[in-house]
This record gives structure tokens, C-alpha cells and sequence, in this order.
């Protein structure tokens, strides 16, 4: 069945569900806060300062109105909702009450969570219609929502078996963690290099992985907007 007979169009201030995310403004905001997130709020908190609780809100409230308003299956956004919400719920416990298995569990859930999200980016980026700066924006948002996929899944591996990736100085506490890794996870992708180094062989294999996936990404989203826009181009 699809969504749309599933959840009925709703407005928001008074503009449609379908309009915000089929609009700019959707994609707008997700841009702004994943580069907000990864660019200013992560540095900012490996040197202690606060903000980052704030802008997960917003991106997981983002999260849940795009799976809502996307053309995609009741059993598919059933289980992005439980994925996002489940995500919240153990990240937020694992603020008031730190223990390492909800860590554990939280990176496990977000690394999920961000997969199915990058998933609904490109699906509404890939929509039927005339290629538009949604679309870039889209292209922007599944790139950022990738590298914060595998700070995740890095994430994963080091509270799993501690030392699989090498610090020059050792994080003090999770929030170092996650902000080290985001900047590993980002360097790799845009293949720049950086002073943090993956020692397990798994570590290793996922690195290269994601280098790989931060060349072939690009390269294949601009090849997709090219034949969409030639193909608007040649039915008008």
C-alpha cells in the first residue's frame, strides 16, 4: 500500500508534508544541520563544548518527518520510525545513565538509522521531475549521512575491542570519541588522511571501504543527475 494512502498529507506551517520534503525546504534543513553537526558542533565537543543534543533533535525529528512524507512502503517506514525512535530512546538513556552497553548498543542503532536514512535522501533525491537544488542538497546530505554511518560503525568496533584504531592522544571520554572518530570517519571518506590510524584488520577493511565509497559516490550521483536532467530535458 503506499504511504500517502497509509498517512494522510498534513501541513506544517502551513505547508504540505509532501511540499516540504518534494521542496527545498526539507533537504535544506537536514544539509544545514548534518554540516552544522559534523563541521562546527563536533570539533566544538571534543573541546567540551555543549550543543550537540540539540542538533540530534533536530535531526532525528528530520529523520522521522522525512520517512513519513516519503513515497515508500507502510513496512518500510514503520521500521525507519521504530529505528529512529528505538535510536533516541537508548542514545538519551545513555546520556542521563552512561554504561557501556548502552553505548554500545546506541552506536549499534545509529549506524542502522543512518543507512535507512541515507536510503530516504536518495529516495527522494531520485524522485520523478526536473533536475532542481534539491537535488544537490540531497546529493550533499547522503554524502555527510554516510561518513557519520561509518563514524558509527568505527564507533562499533572500538567499544567492542578497544585499540582497534590508534589515537595520537586517547579520547577522555565518549564525546572525544565520537568526535575523533567523525573526523577519521570524514578524512577517509574524502580521502584526505589524517593522524588517526585503524589497527584491526577489520577496522582496516572499513576504511578502505569507505574510501572507496567517498570516490564512487560522487562520481556516480553526478552520472545519475546528468542522464535524469537529459532525460527531463529530451520529454519537454
Amino acid at each position: 500500500m503506499a504511504i500517502n494512502a497509509a498517512f494522510p498529507r498534513v501541513a506544517l506551517f502551513g505547508i504540505r508534508r509532501g511540499e516540504f520534503w518534494s521542496g527545498d525546504i526539507g533537504l535544506t534543513l537536514i544539509t544545514i544541520s548534518l554540516s552544522t553537526l559534523v563541521f562546527v558542533v563536533s570539533p566544538m565537543r571534543e573541546a567540551g563544548v555543549s550543543g550537540r543534543l540539540v542538533l540530534e533533535l533536530i535531526i532525528m525529528a528530520l529523520m522521522a518527518f522525512g520517512a513519513i512524507a516519503s513515497k515508500q512502503s507502510r513496512f518500510e517506514t514503520i521500521l525507519a520510525i521504530t529505528f529512529i525512535v528505538a535510536t533516541a530512546v537508548v542514545l538519551g538513556a545513555a546520556r542521563l545513565q552512561p554504561t557501556p552497553l548502552l553505548h554500545q548498543l546506541g552506536s549499534v542503532l545509529s549506524t542502522i538509522t543512518l543507512l535507512l536514512y541515507v536510503r530516504i535522501v536518495l529516495v527522494v533525491m531520485f524522485r520523478a521531475g526536473p533536475i532542481t537544488w534539491s537535488r544537490i542538497q540531497g546529493g550533499v546530505s547522503a554524502y555527510l549521512l554516510l561518513g557519520m554511518t561509518w563514524a558509527s560503525a568505527f564507533q562499533v568496533i572500538e567499544q567492542s575491542r578497544p585499540g582497534s584504531i590508534h589515537f595520537v592522544a586517547a579520547p577522555r571520554d565518549f564525546d572525544q570519541l565520537i568526535s575523533k572518530l567523525t573526523y577519521f570517519s570524514l578524512s577517509t571518506l574524502t580521502t584526505i588522511g589524517g593522524d588517526v590510524t585503524p589497527v584491526s584488520p577489520i577496522a582496516r577493511s572499513l576504511t578502505v571501504a569507505e574510501a572507496a565509497v567517498g570516490q564512487l559516490f560522487p562520481a556516480i550521483l553526478i552520472g545519475a543527475l546528468v542522464a535524469m536532467a537529459m532525460q527531463s530535458r529530451a520529454k519537454s
